[in-house]
């Protein structure tokens, strides 16, 4: 690895860092920074998780620290999170590269979709069912534990419908990214998926990105969130289109 492509992944984690706190999708950036890197796309895939995980402790500390805590809220959903993980982070090492190009395209047009679409919050009387819940987010830790790029968005979308301010919802999410992360790691370890050199470069940049992420999220407020979240949501398209198109 050369200089060069080092601070191209300082850079890189830095900006997915803060789109990731704020948003999501920012995953989308750093895999490509990695294979740029010369690292080989399954081990980009797991590499990437580290830096992830890296930036979520970060930002997780940032909004605490900024008297925003979601951990209380996010602990229900912990659970399922967790077991869709496993699920997703083994099925898709046992994909074939286009099998795997499929899957990706299809779950990203309901993301997007998602994404974009502004959510109608919970009202007391319709509050979510443990089951309803317990399947979201078993869903949601699946498509996390396989592809990551995006899942941020999938979270926001889910959580604003579960009721939750974008600021809290915020906070909410990095504590789930990191522990749905933290359970996919071992199995790309396990299979050799991982990069640790380029992985902790990219981390450098992620860590850095989380901590201001988290403060522009609780600086911003819902407006600066959802304007980024619209713009990360249509790059995401942009970039399946190109992709796929």
């Amino acid at each position: 690895m050369t200089l060069l492509e080092a601070l191209f992944l300082v850079a890189g984690g830095l900006l997915a860092g803060i789109i990731n706190t704020v948003a999501g999708g920012g995953s989308t950036l750093t895999v490509p920074l990695l294979v740029l890197a010369g690292v080989p796309g399954n081990a980009a895939n797991g590499s990437n998780r580290v830096g992830v995980i890296v930036s979520n402790v970060a930002a997780a500390t940032s909004f605490r620290r900024l008297g925003v805590d979601g951990f209380s809220h996010a602990v229900p959903v912990l659970v399922p999170v967790v077991a869709g993980s496993l699920v997703g982070s083994f099925a898709i090492s046992r994909l074939t590269d286009d099998a795997f190009e499929t899957v990706f395209g299809l779950v990203m047009i309901p993301l997007i979709i998602l994404s974009i679409r502004k959510p109608q919050f919970r009202t007391e009387g319709a509050r979510w069912s443990r089951a309803k819940t317990a399947v979201v987010f078993f869903g949601i830790g699946i498509y996390g534990g396989a592809i990551q790029a995006g899942v941020g968005l999938v979270l926001l979308a889910a959580l604003t419908r579960a009721g939750f301010d974008l600021v809290v919802a915020n906070s909410m999410k990095v504590i789930v990214i990191f522990v749905l992360t933290a359970s996919a790691l071992p199995v790309f370890i396990t299979q050799g998926d991982i990069r640790w050199l380029p992985a902790l470069i990219l981390a450098v940049g992620f860590a850095a990105g989380g901590w201001l992420g988290a403060h522009a999220a609780v600086k911003g407020g819902e407006r600066f969130i959802r304007v980024v979240m619209v713009v990360a949501s249509v790059a995401l398209a942009a970039k399946l289109l190109g992709a796929f198109g």
